[in-house]
């Protein structure tokens, strides 16, 4: 291997599915596989998750990819659709809509055939996508005039700080969401992963895990491994070439590194062309032979540079693990990139290779 390789454990992947089920014993799991699951590969992942009961995507063409690849769980589609055309796929694909808007019921409603389910965005805080609790009430009505049963329906919404520990907004979403299971009896999904974890008042008939199915912890003021998650990504590549620096020279664009003293710098095979991010230039680390080493100068396309002096014995060939071990995990890269674990998963591109196996070696 001379080239980034992402390894995807299947079975940590598994493992944190039952975890999820064990802080929600009594909701039914909708996992998040949208973004390409993660940046981990949406038919892989969906394959590894088949003990789930539902999926998750963003976008229709996912989850068409998805029933194309075999898949024949519920797909749920979170961004829903938005035209007509759409919504007919949608019912010949049998794939479930979230509907945030009333325009949205009047599409579906002027197309041939049913939905299986129709999930009811509801506006509790979030102020992105939903109605408002008068547009939801009417929306129910034409569905249920339309020969949608109670049966056929739920009630959706979305928290916007439930990373935040004991944040007041979480509590004044939740109580927005519980006067309308109330008032229609509806099932109901609201939970992420982290209020899966942290407000049970919130798991409902359904909740959705997402980031901590993959092993990351959604808090900052908790690991992964507290949480009892399992890493499901180890990014590593290829140590390609090494040199001697000699006191004042420059490492690689615009020389935003300089060798202040007789320096083994070390070339490995990664890049902002893989998703390895820019920001991570004279910030992040990596690790060769146990040794964490700090990345200098700036990330280009296709290599990153890395001071070896803490590791005299590193040659090419040896392997260099980006993320994805309890020693360097894809949070601890995310805080230096100054970005979220979700972004550097999620933009990993094409031209890293997905190695899936049942344990990491």
């Amino acid at each position: 291997m001379n080239y980034p390789l992402a390894s995807i454990d299947t079975a940590a992947l598994q493992h944190n599915l039952q975890q999820a089920r064990r802080f929600a014993p009594n909701s039914r799991i909708m996992s998040v596989i949208k973004a390409n699951g993660y940046g981990h590969g949406l038919l892989p992942i969906a394959n590894a998750l088949l003990e789930t009961d539902a999926y998750a995507v963003a976008r229709l063409d996912e989850a068409v990819l998805l029933r194309q690849g075999g898949i024949n769980h519920a797909i749920v589609v979170l961004e829903g659709m938005h035209t007509r055309e759409q919504f007919q796929c949608a019912i010949d694909q049998q794939i479930t809509p979230v509907l945030h808007l009333a325009e949205h019921v009047e599409l579906l409603l002027k197309c041939n055939g049913q939905v299986p389910f129709c999930w009811l965005m509801l506006e509790t805080g979030m102020h992105r996508l939903g109605m408002p609790a008068e547009a939801l009430r009417l929306a129910k009505q034409q569905l249920n005039s339309a020969g949608y049963t109670d049966q056929q329906l739920g009630l959706m919404s979305h928290f916007a700080n439930s990373d935040l520990l004991d944040d007041s907004r979480n509590s004044a979403q939740i109580s927005v969401m519980r006067q309308l299971v109330t008032e229609t009896g509806l099932s109901a999904c609201m939970a992420n992963s982290a209020a899966i974890i942290s407000l049970p008042d919130a798991h409902y008939q359904w909740v959705r895990p997402g980031l901590m199915l993959y092993g990351v912890s959604p808090f900052n003021e908790q690991s992964a491994k507290d949480l009892g998650l399992k890493p499901v990504m180890q990014l590593r590549s290829t140590l390609i070439a090494t040199q001697l620096l000699k006191p004042g020279d420059q490492v690689g664009y615009g020389g935003e590194w300089t060798a202040t003293k007789a320096t083994r710098m070390g070339v490995v095979s990664c890049g902002y062309g893989d998703g390895y991010h820019r920001h991570l230039s004279n910030r992040g680390n990596v690790i060769i032979r146990d040794r964490l080493l700090p990345v200098i100068g700036r990330v280009s396309m296709d290599t990153i540079c890395i001071d070896l002096e803490h590791c005299p014995a590193a040659m090419p060939g040896d392997e260099v693990l980006l993320w994805g071990s309890t020693q360097l995990p894809v949070e601890q890269v995310a805080m230096s990139a100054g970005t979220i674990a979700y972004e550097l998963l999620s933009v990993l591109t094409q031209r890293v290779h997905r190695d899936y196996c049942d344990g990491q070696s």
